[in-house]
Order: structure tokens, then C-alpha cells, then sequence
């Protein structure tokens, strides 16, 4: 049994791997920024089947409010960084306010997150640390590069804390999601200065109206239990590994982008896509 955190719980991978944590008998601290306003897919569950679930009250870009949830939480054998938004823009249209949002929260929040949790890791010789990352975290997206910045920091703070931890006993994880169904893509915003107005808009509609057909030729978004469980598995594997693609879509494009040279993978990516721009 172990006492696992996780941030970002009121929807997707968050809600999902608490749900799954918990059912098999975890201690799970469940975080969002608002408990009270905590989904009926997570308390209809915990009062139903009596799971261990506590909901806490935390905001990943305030730094007394990590420190505040995690000196709640007690021990925390396995912290899961699922908390991030995703920034939509051309990189000449974001502003310096939509970098820095998208940066503090999926960025620097994580590191804020494993901070706090690491003396006491440290202090113990044991835990395991999830970091939630992306294939964006691989290859970059048009109007999604300052998204994939923020998962190409992670893949490189993560790996870094492989190396470091791993002889004090801590554990890390990367999980890597292609297209999942959660709310994610809902909560994705528009940059302040990008629009209708940006020379860059026509572009930016062509490419998701190639995406969109791509994905209903494909059966559409995926199931994210998929990435709750992938977690479940990854932190209890006796063989540990660090990275852990998630998707078809994931592989898929993980594979393609490894085995080629840019101009390679971006002539099949448009071929694939039909995107001529």
C-alpha cells in the first residue's frame, strides 16, 4: 500500500489514475485547485466504493500552496505530475504572458511539485516520481511549439533526475500520451494575440482541419484509461524504465521521427496529414 499524490485531478489522466491508484488499495491524495467543485466522476466513485481518496486543495503556480499540500499530504511514496495546460499560438503571435503561463504551470510547476517532495524522499532512500509528458514532448506541432517546449523541458529535467536520484533510491517516470479523450484539448487557449487577425490564422485552420480529418479516418481520440493504467503499471514495474509512450499515435510517430532525417518525417507527416502548406 502506498501513499501516492496526485496533481491535476478534476478531469482526464489526473481523475482516472486516482480512481485506478485507489481501487487497487493506495492511499491517494487527489489535488485540484478547486475540491469543491470536484467532478461527480471522482466523488460518486469515492463514496460509492468507500475508496481511500483524499481531496486537496492545490494551485501547481503558487508555491505556498505546494508547500501547503504537500506538508498536508504526510509520506508520499509516489507523486503523479499530471497538472498542465496547453497554449495554442504561433510562436511570433504568443505573448509574453501566454509563454510564461504555459511555462509556470507545466514547467516550473513541476519542478515546484518535485522540490517539495524530494527531501523526503531522500530522507527515506525510496519513492517514485510520474512526470506527465507528451509525444509533444518528442516532436513539435505547428501552433503548438511553446506546448511542446514545456514537454521537451520535462523529458530533459526528467531524464537529468534519473541520473541523480536514481542512487538515493527515487524513482522517475516519463509518460508520453499522443491523442487522448480529455479535457485537455477543451481547456487548450488561444493566445492573447492570436486570432482571426494574425496572418498566421488561415494556416493554423488548414492544419486542424487535417488533423480532424486524420483523426476520424483514424476512429477519433483514445481511450485515456489507457494512460491511467500505463502509470499504475509503470510505477510498480519490477524492471523500471523511464520513458513509456502512450497511443498507437504515440508509437507511431515516435518510431517515424527516430528512424528519419527532418525533411524526411516532415514530407511523410504532410503526405499523411494531405497538408500542403
Amino acid at each position: 500500500m502506498a501513499n501516492v499524490f496526485i496533481t491535476g485531478c478534476s478531469s482526464g489522466f489526473g481523475l482516472l489514475t486516482a480512481l485506478r491508484f485507489a481501487r487497487a488499495g493506495d492511499r491517494v491524495v487527489a489535488t485540484m485547485r478547486t475540491p469543491a467543485a470536484a467532478p461527480a466522476e471522482l466523488t460518486g466513485p469515492i463514496a460509492k466504493e468507500k475508496l481511500p481518496i483524499t481531496l486537496g486543495r492545490l494551485d501547481v503556480c503558487d508555491a505556498v500552496s505546494v508547500e501547503a499540500a504537500v506538508l498536508d499530504a504526510g509520506p508520499i511514496d509516489v507523486l503523479v505530475n499530471n497538472a498542465g495546460i496547453e497554449l495554442r499560438s504561433s510562436i511570433e503571435d504568443a505573448t509574453d504572458a501566454d509563454v510564461q503561463k504555459q511555462f509556470d504551470t507545466n514547467v516550473f510547476g513541476t519542478l515546484r511539485m518535485m522540490r517539495a517532495v524530494l527531501p523526503q524522499m531522500r530522507a527515506r532512500r525510496r519513492g517514485t516520481i510520474v512526470n506527465l509528458s507528451s509525444i509533444a514532448g518528442i516532436v513539435a506541432r505547428p501552433f503548438g511549439g511553446l506546448y511542446s517546449a514545456t514537454k521537451h523541458a520535462l523529458e530533459a529535467i526528467t531524464e537529468a533526475l534519473h541520473f541523480e536520484a536514481a542512487p538515493l533510491g527515487i524513482r522517475v517516470v516519463l509518460i508520453e500520451p499522443g491523442a487522448y479523450d480529455t479535457r485537455l484539448l477543451d481547456n487548450a487557449f488561444n493566445g492573447e494575440g492570436f486570432g482571426p487577425a494574425s496572418p498566421y490564422w488561415p494556416i493554423h485552420e488548414r492544419f486542424e482541419e487535417a488533423l480532424g480529418r486524420l483523426r476520424d479516418g483514424t476512429g477519433g481520440m483514445q481511450d485515456p484509461q489507457e494512460v491511467a493504467d500505463l502509470i499504475f503499471t509503470a510505477v510498480n514495474d519490477p524492471q523500471p524504465r523511464l520513458r513509456h509512450l502512450a497511443g498507437r499515435d504515440a508509437t507511431m510517430i515516435a518510431t517515424a521521427y527516430k528512424a528519419m532525417d527532418f525533411e524526411q518525417y516532415e514530407q511523410a507527416m504532410r503526405q499523411s496529414l494531405s497538408w500542403k502548406d
